[in-house]
């Protein structure tokens, strides 16, 4: 019983010496249900968001501990931007998540911006997979992903970029992934403040 009091106290502790990341959870949890209700993420919440973030950790330099800086947070904007780009462009993520991602990166700098890309990318295929099981569209999942495949592939051998492409009504169902980017980061975080996740 005292063990879960002191992760609970540990956690509490994470939110209150480092309000970033409360505002940073807040945030995402804000841009889920949003993109969960209307399937988009607005444009004003990832602006404030970044703007937050810039401001904070220009005050808090890398040097210090648990501090990102300015050059760090634009280095983790930059980490969230790249690595889910690609997505954007196969059509398999939207514009918004693509910029809540990367404004992920702002608050947790480089390193935990790829871990937090990291863990949004499990966390994504687990709700994907739970979509389709619950709707029961495992089948034509497996079909999307082989006719994808088999059409990106010509398209790579003919020498041009891949867009193969699912009609909306082939799909096997939506994904609201700004939900996957909000636990996959809250959970790297809860992990990482727990101790379950170390690295150098």
């Amino acid at each position: 019983m005292s063990s879960n009091w002191n992760d609970a106290l540990t956690l509490l502790g994470m939110l209150v010496t480092d309000p970033r990341l409360g505002v940073l959870i807040g945030l995402l949890l804000l841009a889920g249900g949003i993109d969960l209700a209307y399937h988009r993420i607005p444009n004003r919440l990832v602006l404030a968001g970044l703007g937050y973030a810039l401001v904070y950790n220009g005050f808090h330099p890398d040097y210090i501990h648990d501090g990102v800086g300015v050059l760090g947070a634009l280095e983790g904007v930059g980490v969230g931007f790249v690595l889910t780009l690609p997505f954007y462009l196969l059509r398999g993520m939207a514009a918004g998540d693509v910029k809540l991602m990367a404004m992920t990166g702002a608050y947790l700098g480089p390193w935990d911006g790829l871990h937090a890309v990291l863990w949004s990318f499990l966390a994504g295929g687990v709700l994907a997979l739970a979509i389709v099981l619950v709707k029961g569209r495992l089948g034509r999942l497996w079909r999307n992903l082989g006719q994808a495949a088999l059409i990106g592939s010509m398209q790579l051998a003919a020498g041009s970029a891949p867009t193969a492409q699912i009609a909306r009504s082939e799909s096997a169902g939506m994904l609201p992934y700004a939900v996957a980017i909000a636990a996959g980061t809250t959970l790297f975080l809860v992990a990482r403040q727990l101790g379950l996740v170390s690295y150098v």
